[in-house]
């Protein structure tokens, strides 16, 4: 039997041991900004939906709850600006990681197929291809690439890890070319609500798709914008063909979002307030770590959106993560992102207020 997990990378955050260990001696603790994974508190609302729907011993269903499928329809029309979406458009996910590392597979992808994703990107879309034996291909602009082949492309905006975000017109014209192509785009949104210089778009804007969402997915999350990372809340919305295939494909895979999180879904994507509050709290500590990030002689770049700073001193990362650790600072070397990361590092700014005043005073 050949290890499945022989096809895959090596997992990058096991080479980043070595320097949280030496940022875990630093007298006053580590500050940890290498992993973007919420820390405040999940919102009392939320909480709350998820204890009244505890006593749940019976099935979920992997479609969810009409209920569920009503917030889901109804938050992608207020917050996305989606038209005449039906519950045959969305479907509910066991967190959005896992969606992209199967998704391929899901597809029937395999040897002979492509599936392509920007250069610098979130590692898991590699990894989905190289799951089902479909060839991983990397772009900069996905309208130069060669669509022979080509099943699945991958578009990120904002970026994980650059926080770059691409314009409406970008996203117009790449959707109309993969639609020329007969290429399936599957869009992460995951980090839509948190924009900082910028407004980001969804693919699902009638203004991106023209009002039809035929060949298009967007995907998103509620880790980052409700700190439901351990709830692993999610959802695809778009093409109700894709999503009707999927969704049969799950009913015999039993990939059932938990009923208590499906009840929490509902309440998350019901309340705008505790996401504008979160936001307030994202906003005050990347002002505080880019300030010292750039007194301190690095240079931002990008970054206008999602909960990173894509920083370099122009050395190679691993230096940066090495004199950073020195200073109990951890942070994610670029290269982790692709080969054009490897001057770079990705500062997260997920910590608690005390420990990322602990990063600004020792950068200071």
């Amino acid at each position: 039997m050949s290890a499945v997990s022989s096809r895959l990378p090596v997992f990058p955050w096991d080479k980043l041991e070595p320097y949280k260990k030496t940022a875990l001696a630093h007298p006053d603790g580590i500050v940890d900004l290498s992993v973007g994974t919420p820390v405040d508190p999940v919102p009392a609302l939320i909480q709350e939906a998820l204890v009244a729907a505890a006593d749940s011993p019976g099935y979920p269903t992997v479609w969810g709850t009409k209920e569920l499928r009503d917030a889901l329809t109804g938050w992608c029309e207020r917050r996305l600006g989606a038209v005449d979406l039906a519950h045959e458009n969305v479907l509910p996910v066991v967190g959005s990681k896992e969606l992209v590392a199967w998704l391929p597979t899901q597809l029937g992808l395999g040897a002979g197929d492509r599936v392509a994703y920007p250069r610098l990107a979130y590692p898991t879309y590699e990894v989905g291809a190289r799951l089902c034996g479909a060839e991983a291909v990397v772009y900069d602009d996905p309208t130069e690439l060669d669509p022979a082949g080509l099943k699945l492309l991958w578009l990120n905006s904002p970026s994980n890890p650059t926080g770059k975000v691409l314009s409406k017109d970008e996203l117009t014209r790449i959707v109309a070319w993969a639609r020329e192509h007969g290429v399936l785009v599957f869009s992460d949104e995951c980090y839509l609500e948190l924009g900082w210089e910028a407004d980001p778009v969804s693919v699902l804007h009638p203004d991106v798709c023209g009002g039809s969402y035929e060949g298009i997915v967007a995907v998103h999350s509620l880790s980052k914008r409700s700190n439901l990372a351990g709830y692993r809340a999610a959802f695809i919305a778009g093409d109700a063909a894709v999503l009707g295939e999927l969704l049969q494909i799950r009913k015999h895979g039993g990939m059932m979002t938990a009923a208590p999180v499906q009840a929490a879904t509902v309440a998350a994507l019901g309340d705008d307030a505790h996401v504008a509050e979160q936001r307030e709290r994202y906003a005050a500590r990347r002002a505080a770590l880019r300030a010292a990030l750039e007194a301190h002689g690095f240079r931002i770049e990008h970054s206008e959106a999602s909960l990173y700073l894509w920083a370099t001193r122009d050395e190679p990362c691993w230096e940066t993560v090495a004199y950073l650790a020195e200073k109990g600072v951890l942070v994610a070397p670029g290269d982790f992102y692709g080969e054009a990361g490897e001057r770079f590092v990705r500062v997260a700014f997920t910590a608690t207020d005390e420990r990322v005043d602990a990063a600004v005073k020792r950068l200071g």
